[in-house]
């Protein structure tokens, strides 16, 4: 029988909360798990590891993106499985892979849907599996989490993003592949490893996370008007055509900045920087996904 850890954000939700999953878990005949509940994501890797060590072949994470994507970095090459149980604010990684968002599908999925290798980025040393960025996003991110998320959930991302708007663009250069691909002015740079970014919006249409590349965007955008623009584009998925944007794909991405600015990783932001170095981990983790998906 197949061995699974549970490591668990304990300030996050999901149905009934972690009792109706230790039950829904004995029904499954998984009667005694070995389960982590820690307070804070950043001491999620350190249970993954111990997972890793103590035979586990599954783990389940119950909590948002920050606390999936730190197991993920931690079971990168192991051959272990995630099953993720989205419990946080925002679960990208699991509205990308239509993962269902309440307990009963979420479990399901963990423990009878299919194995399927996906890529991760890596900025600057740090690994991620949905997106990372700088200026704006990070902004808005940095933002939220004063607080706010608990108190709001996704509306605090709605007047953060308003906020953030108010920050103007830097000198911007980027090398795609050892190549230059931009220099400018550029209020966010933005790396995807998916399609739907915070707010459901969909900024890189043909993002797949198994594809061996990153797809990279800048936004040139500058005050409400111009950012105005951008969203209306993006919420009619044709985010390619607004000249205030532009995008590629690449395995390797070199950043510089004029001057540092504030950058994220997976919702959780990191101190400034003026430089990113990026690239792609092909097929670094194993995660469950509903059964027939490409």
């Amino acid at each position: 029988m197949t061995r699974v850890a549970v490591i668990a954000h304990s300030k996050k939700t999901l149905g009934h909360g972690l009792g109706e999953l230790r039950e829904r878990l004995a029904e499954e005949g998984v009667d005694d798990p070995d389960w982590h509940e820690v307070p804070k994501s950043k001491k999620a890797a350190k249970k993954a590891r111990k997972a890793a060590k103590t035979g586990a072949q599954l783990v389940l994470v119950w909590g948002g993106d920050g606390t999936v994507r730190r197991c993920a970095a931690e079971l990168a090459g192991t051959g272990i499985a995630i099953g993720v149980l989205p419990a946080g604010t925002a679960n990208l990684l699991a509205s990308n892979l239509k993962i269902p968002i309440d307990l009963s599908g979420a479990l399901e999925v963990a423990l009878h849907g299919e194995r399927r290798a996906l890529d991760l980025g890596v900025v600057n040393g740090r690994r991620f599996a949905v997106m990372a960025g700088a200026g704006f996003d990070a902004r808005m991110i940095a933002a939220a989490d004063r607080g706010l998320k608990d108190r709001f959930g996704r509306l605090a991302y709605v007047w953060t993003g308003l906020q953030a708007i108010r920050g103007g663009g830097v000198g911007t250069e980027v090398h795609v592949d050892g190549k230059h691909w931009f220099k400018g002015r550029a209020s966010c740079v933005l790396l995807g490893n998916v399609p739907t970014i915070t707010g459901g919006l969909v900024a890189f249409e043909d993002a797949r996370p198994d594809d061996g590349r990153l797809d990279v965007g800048v936004v040139m955008a500058d005050g409400a008007g111009e950012w105005l623009r951008v969203f209306a584009r993006l919420l009619r998925r044709q985010v390619r055509q607004s000249p205030l944007v532009r995008s590629t794909t690449a395995e390797t991405i070199e950043v510089r900045l004029s001057k540092p600015m504030a950058w994220e990783l997976d919702g959780n932001d990191r101190k400034p920087t003026d430089h990113l170095s990026v690239h792609v981990e092909p097929s670094a983790f194993l995660v469950c996904v509903p059964r027939a998906q490409r």
